[in-house]
This record gives structure tokens, sequence and C-alpha cells, in this order.
């Protein structure tokens, strides 16, 4: 699950066990209210980190068996970590990926794409295999696949959104590979060469999606039923972007009505 806006992926749905909707609403405020610490508003960059510094804080004091001082970490303590014994690890990884996009806004190549993607999305799908009892390192691994593909669909539908927020995810060595300057992005040149250019990230978002993917079929009931959602929305949105040429400019894919239904009627499908 990427922890990007959220906006394409069902969390904490009543798909859920009634027993799981709980911690996962708190998982999901502890990585919203972060990711919006980052990204959101007109706080400096120095008053961004500074928050996000707190949050360390409050996981330092749930760490060393404290109270937290804020709701919303007591909320976390106290529904999700303590309940079901979850490691803290995965939030400090949040906070370096989120404190990360305060301050670095290019990326070389892909390698470092992957490694952003370990820290901002990984961890949401570790944290939820916690709450099931899946902790089997197929099922971690299969699990990273997923989280990380989401989160290059995530950038990929999103180039002209981050382009306004002054980051460009599309790796720059590839750029220079297909030609593709960033004047293009700022004009909004859904061109040939761009288009091989997403081309050539979304196959790469789909064998990493595609090698994860069994994990929707081998978690049980409605915690699968979850997943395998998940999972074809990020494949409808990969396929919206083919239909539409990549043209990310005047139109950003999104999942409609209809594409819900499709979705939900091919993953009741495929249990």
């Amino acid at each position: 699950m990427s922890v990007g806006h959220y906006e394409n992926f069902p969390v904490g749905s009543l798909v859920l066990p009634r027993r799981l909707r709980r911690p996962v609403h708190a998982i999901y405020a502890f990585a919203r209210t972060a990711d919006d610490l980052a990204d959101e508003g007109d706080l400096p960059n120095e008053e961004r980190l500074r928050r996000l510094d707190d949050l360390r804080a409050e996981l330092a004091r749930i760490g060393a068996g404290q109270s937290p001082h804020t709701a919303l970490m007591q909320r976390l303590q106290r529904e999700a970590v303590r309940p079901f014994g979850l490691p803290l690890e995965p939030f400090y990884d949040l906070l370096s990926a989120f404190s990360q996009d305060v301050v670095k806004t290019r990326y070389q190549h892909f390698g470092e794409l992957v490694d952003y993607a370990r820290r901002s999305a990984n961890p949401v799908g570790r944290l939820l295999l916690h709450l099931y009892g899946r902790t089997d390192p197929l099922s971690l691994a299969q699990s990273d696949g997923i989280c990380t593909a989401l989160q290059l669909i995530n950038f990929w539908q999103d180039v002209a959104v981050d382009w306004q927020k002054g980051r460009v995810y599309l790796p720059q060595d590839d750029l220079q590979k297909f030609r593709v300057s960033e004047a293009q992005i700022a004009a909004g040149q859904a061109d040939a060469a761009f288009q091989r250019l997403m081309a050539h990230q979304c196959e790469r978002a789909h064998k990493i999606l595609k090698a994860g993917s069994p994990l929707g079929k081998t978690l049980p009931g409605r915690i699968g039923f979850e997943l395998r959602l998940i999972i074809l929305g990020g494949q409808t949105i990969l396929q919206k972007l083919e239909t539409n040429r990549y043209d990310v400019f005047t139109r950003r894919p999104v999942l409609g009505a209809k594409d819900w239904w499709l979705m939900l009627k091919r993953a009741w499908l495929k249990r």
C-alpha cells in the first residue's frame, strides 16, 4: 500500500475484519499526518523537519514503554503497537522517507527510487502483515514488491502534481536516456519521447507488482480480498496511463465508480 494520498487504494475498509479496522486506521493516521507534514501547507523546511523529529521522539517514548504526549501517538500505541506487538522500525522508516521528501527533490537512478519506496511504502505493508500474523520471509518479500510497485505507480500518475511541488521522481539518468528534459515536464509536453520514458517506467512497476501479486491469493478471507483490490487498483491505473498515452498533464488517471465495480468483481472471482 502506497502511503502517498491513498485515494486509489482502500485503507482499512469495511472489507477488513472488524478487529483490524482500528489498528489499520491508527497506522493510517500516523502515516497520513507525517506525510502531510512533509508535503502540505506553507511551513518552512526547518519546521517540517522539526515536527517530524517530534514524531520520532514520540516513537522513542513508546519504545521506552512510556506514554506519548500527543493524542495521535497515544492512539497508535493503544490501538496498534501495544495490542499487536508491532515493531517500531517501520514507523521510523516512514519518517526517514518523509524527511527525505523535504530536502531531496531529484533521483539520479531507479535504485534510489526503490530505496525510497523501501522506506515510504514497504513499511505499511509490513505493518499490515504483522497485524495479520503473516511475517514469513516470502510474504514479506511479496508485500514489499506490491508496495514498491504502488509507490512507483503513484509517482507516474503524479508527474505533473509533483512538478508543482518542485519534485521530479523520474530518474535523471532515464530522462537523459530518453531525451526528455525537465523543461518538457514544465511545459506539459507528452510527446513521443516522454511516452517512451513513461512506458519504460510503467513496465518496471508492472513487473514488480506482478512478482508480489501471489500474496493476494495466499492471504486468507477478507484480508486476501482487500489485497487483491489494492493490486487491481495499481493495475488499473497502469492501464489508464497506457490508454491515455501517458499524458498525465491533461488527465491524471484516477479510479472511478465503474473501475471499482469491475475490481470488486475480479477480486471476488480470483479468490
